[in-house]
């Protein structure tokens, strides 16, 4: 049976499929070199639909190839060329297939229908070429691999190799033919520290620079340029020169650097990485069906892992869930908003009108106590777009209309009176805000919407005193707020759908991940890490070694260590939300008094740096005391999962947000907690720690494709 009949056959697996066409078409190349063979990938579909590869899709790049190596036998063309439709070149497996893969063999037979599908375009019999136009990621960088050259666009906006991020390896030649064609060092920086790096793209410029395409174009002529450059290659014309690969010791030492990027990433916790690093140590002797047969079965025993399935519950949520908010107003209810005022002109209130000048190009004021705090957060400001401008982020006609768009004033009368959305981002502590809300209301229009950026505190008592309580809604960011995507937006008891749905539309405009969450102490992520950070706390206070509690959580392959991660938010602030927990739930959360040590000693953390090395601080562990109940790793483990296990139960039947997906999503854009968890709730429900704490799974069965 033939690659087109087996993938034909295997497409039955897939029903919902949407199929990727090849069509073939023909083309007279300039200077004579002859005719060429154009197979273009297209699902149908415009831009907003990506390019993706099923079986069936498979079956019909099959089809295409059987048609150009007859041609090419029948000396009808001299080349072949792969692109795709505009604005996208192919973005991989699809992996709505992938998800209801159940036996090991079905996923061993995609791996190896990719394989059999991209070699054909490496064995043909006249040179081959890869134009990429567009986006390209997984499979789609991978069938443009094969090709015997590359073309980019100097226009893409995203190219990568995605796939360790997700829980998979890039199983059709990616891990075999990309260090043998740029080194294992590029390439484990593509394959490994990129995606472990939530997923950080390529743009074309870099795609070159790497030595992934050979030439580079712009995108207005690309199609025209890359076919010019072809037949320059053919014809002799132009000579492609490759740097030649280091496979002694600098091999080695690449594939050991990776280790260390993905222990630093997960701590051995998913396997992914370390399959894929396994398969680039192997062909470092350039044989590539061993490298092929090693993805295979790398891809098909990961395809088979809670992990993955997970992985993939994860990036549904990011990339479905977060478009459509649950439980957000209609947004034919939105007001425009067309100037934005802040509150505050400190570190967080200057990111904060950053964000809002770039994203929404309206005018932004930031006021403050006195002119010297003003001038000093317009200047960040300023000195942000500078930095923008030096890097090539913007242009200097779009760095000049941004700063002219960020101001500042002391006087929030003239400020503020024609604003439609202001924030504050002041001290946090109730008396403060409230009255900066009062102040507020005395100058600013009926409709305008006052946001707080409080991490914790009640937003409806924050609006009690107000004559219109309704416009106040809780915008709450994550530092640093130019990475993190979450935004939770908070209802007030008395607010309403209007100002709701501005806050909504204005998140969007932002780029930013919605979700709507009840007015409950301290929201979602803040509480959950605080209950999580609690009990960690709690077990060293008790006499756990710190080593021994950093040891016992990292199963879990966090993106740092609970004790970085209070370094990290500051101890003072963790204790002041801890502080504001306990008060709303003293049964479940505690004030540490070591905590309260280390903050009152002016410490950043438990941990100094000496001659490169991270260590405890001696003068830290002098002021704390402990008890003498000492737990082992797993105890550690066990013990912190429970509680966030309950919390989490807890704030699902308080209605905190709609679904224990929302809850993933909070963890995974504002905590970055990992995809191969999914967040976390598809872990508890696979390690068993939801039934175990509350006598039942968050998810219904199959919702998260996690095997039992």
């Amino acid at each position: 049976m033939s690659t087109t009949e087996l993938l034909k056959r295997a497409a039955e697996l897939f029903p919902g499929e949407v199929v990727t066409t090849a069509h073939v078409r023909h083309l007279d190349l300039p200077l004579g070199a002859g005719r060429l063979a154009l197979i273009t990938l297209d699902n149908g579909f415009d831009h907003t639909k990506p390019t993706t590869f099923g079986p069936g899709s498979l079956a019909k790049l099959s089809e295409a190839l059987d048609q150009v190596e007859a041609e090419a036998a029948a000396g009808d063309i001299v080349a072949v060329a792969i692109t795709g439709k505009p604005f996208i070149f192919a973005v991989g497996a699809d992996l709505k297939g992938v998800e209801v893969l159940k036996e090991h063999s079905d996923a061993l037979a995609i791996g190896k229908g990719g394989h059999d599908v991209f070699k054909r375009i490496a064995a043909l019999p006249v040179p081959s070429f890869a134009f990429y136009n567009g986006a390209a990621m997984g499979g789609g960088v991978e069938v443009g691999l094969h090709a015997s050259y590359r073309t980019v666009s100097s226009g893409v906006p995203a190219f990568s190799l995605p796939e360790v991020f997700l829980g998979l390896v890039p199983g059709w030649g990616g891990c075999t033919i990309l260090p043998n064609l740029i080194g294992p060092s590029k390439a484990i920086k593509v394959i490994i520290e990129n995606s472990m790096s939530q997923n950080k793209q390529l743009k074309g410029q870099d795609v070159f620079e790497l030595g992934i395409a050979d030439a580079i174009f712009e995108p207005a002529d690309f199609l025209e340029q890359s076919i010019l450059w072809a037949a320059k290659v053919l014809t002799g014309a132009t000579v492609v020169e490759r740097e030649e690969i280091d496979r002694g010791k600098a091999w080695d030492d690449a594939v050991a650097w990776g280790r260390l990027v993905a222990d630093a990433k997960v701590h051995g916790a998913a396997p992914a990485a370390y399959k894929a690093l396994d398969i680039i140590a192997q062909v470092k002797d350039q044989d590539f069906q061993a490298g092929f047969d090693a993805e295979d079965v790398a891809l098909a025993d990961l395809i088979m892992t809670g992990e993955l399935r997970a992985g993939l519950y994860a990036f549904n949520l990011v990339q479905r869930r977060a478009k459509r908010p649950f439980g957000a107003p209609d947004k034919a209810l939105a007001r425009p908003v067309t100037k934005v005022g802040v509150v505050g002109a400190g570190l967080m209130a200057s990111q904060l009108a950053l964000l809002f000048a770039r994203r929404l190009q309206v005018p932004v004021v930031l006021t403050d106590i006195d002119q010297e705090r003003v001038d000093k957060g317009v200047g960040y400001v300023h000195a942000e777009i500078d930095k923008l401008l030096a890097k090539g982020r913007v242009n200097p006609d779009n760095a000049n209309r941004l700063k002219g768009l960020v101001t500042g004033s002391l006087d929030k009368a003239a400020a503020f009176g024609d604003a439609d959305f202001v924030i504050e981002a002041v001290f946090e502590e109730m008396g403060v805000k409230q009255t900066v809300f009062a102040d507020l209301e005395a100058v600013v229009s009926p409709t305008c919407v006052l946001a707080t950026n409080t991490s914790s505190l009640s937003v409806s008592e924050m609006a009690s005193k107000l004559k219109h309580p309704e416009r106040v809604v809780g915008f709450h960011f994550f530092n640093p707020v130019a990475i993190l995507p979450l935004l939770e937006i908070v209802r007030g008891e008395q607010t309403d759908d209007a100002s709701l749905a501005t806050a909504f539309g204005v998140a969007k405009k932002l780029k930013k991940t919605a979700v709507l969450v009840k007015d409950a102490p301290a929201f979602v992520v803040n509480r959950i890490l605080t209950r999580f950070m609690g009990e960690i706390q709690a077990i060293i206070d008790e006499g756990t070694p710190i080593e021994t509690v950093e040891k016992g959580v990292l199963p879990l392959g966090l993106p740092m260590s609970p004790i970085v991660l209070l370094e990290l938010v500051g101890p003072a602030i963790a204790q002041h939300v801890s502080e504001t927990l306990n008060r709303a739930f003293p049964e479940r959360f505690g004030v540490s008094e070591n905590l309260g040590k280390v903050v009152k000693a002016g410490k950043r953390g438990f941990y100094i740096w000496v001659d490169g090395q991270q260590v405890l601080d001696p003068e830290v562990l002098a002021l704390l005391t402990f008890g003498d109940t000492v737990l082992t790793e797993q105890q550690v483990l066990d013990r912190s999962l429970d509680a966030v296990a309950q919390e989490i139960g807890l704030m699902l039947d308080e209605g905190v947000v709609g679904e224990a997906q929302d809850i993933d999503l909070c963890m995974i854009t504002g905590a970055g907690w990992p995809f191969h968890l999914g967040g976390i709730t598809p872990y508890l429900d696979r390690a068993g720690v939801s039934e175990r704490v509350n006598g039942k799974k968050f998810l219904a069965p199959g919702l998260a494709s996690v095997p039992e």
